[in-house]
């Protein structure tokens, strides 16, 4: 495997931001369907890809979910192009047969241990979220990933009548560069890392 360009580097990591305000640039539907299909190579335990994502392109859409937002991130939606909530389905275990189907007991492996199928669905559909974020950034998006907000509200309102969760919820479009904060510091490898 050949390293990516620093241009790339720079665009996925050093030079993205987390955008607080976004241009009136539309998001396509065809951009947020190449997002998911470029993000959904990355790796997940036993192939569960627990992750659901539900895409709101409307006002209509984005009006339901103002009101489950913390105050500080209401504006952000409603005024976003596109906004995805990231959830986790707790029924990931039922695709085995096809996801991991090499594996005849893998089904077994998750049914009736709910500790597991908690842990195992939200740590994957949280790379999953980081995998589209990154994705997004390749493809020419930014991103605004946002934790501020009431998870009962939001799983009530979009996932309804079905066992998925909600992770977390991101603004996707073209970033307003008068709306980005000054860049925060970052640990050091020394600061946040060991050599065993």
């Amino acid at each position: 495997m050949s390293i990516v360009s620093e241009s790339v580097q720079d665009q996925v990591f050093r030079n993205a931001r987390t955008q607080n305000g976004f241009l009136d640039t539309p998001v396509s539907d065809a951009e947020l369907r190449a997002v998911y299909d470029l993000a959904k190579w990355g790796p997940t335990s036993m192939n569960t890809q627990p992750a659901r994502f539900q895409f709101l392109r409307t006002q209509a859409a984005k009006d339901r979910l103002v009101p489950c937002m913390s105050p500080g991130n209401q504006p952000k939606v409603a005024a976003a192009p596109a906004v995805v909530i990231i959830g986790y389905d707790l029924e990931f275990y039922e695709h085995l047969t096809k996801n991991f189907a090499h594996n005849p007991n893998a089904r077994g492996v998750f049914a009736g241990n709910e500790a597991l199928i908690q842990g195992t669905a939200f740590r994957n559909s949280t790379l999953q979220g980081a995998y589209f974020m990154i994705a997004a950034r390749m493809l020419g998006l930014d991103c605004g990933p946002m934790s501020g907000f009431d998870a009962a509200k939001v799983d009530a309102e979009f996932w309804g009548g079905t066992r998925v969760k909600t992770n977390f919820i991101c603004n996707i479009g073209h970033g307003d560069p008068s709306k980005v904060m000054s860049r925060l510091p970052r640990f050091t490898f020394d600061e946040a890392a060991k050599l065993l």
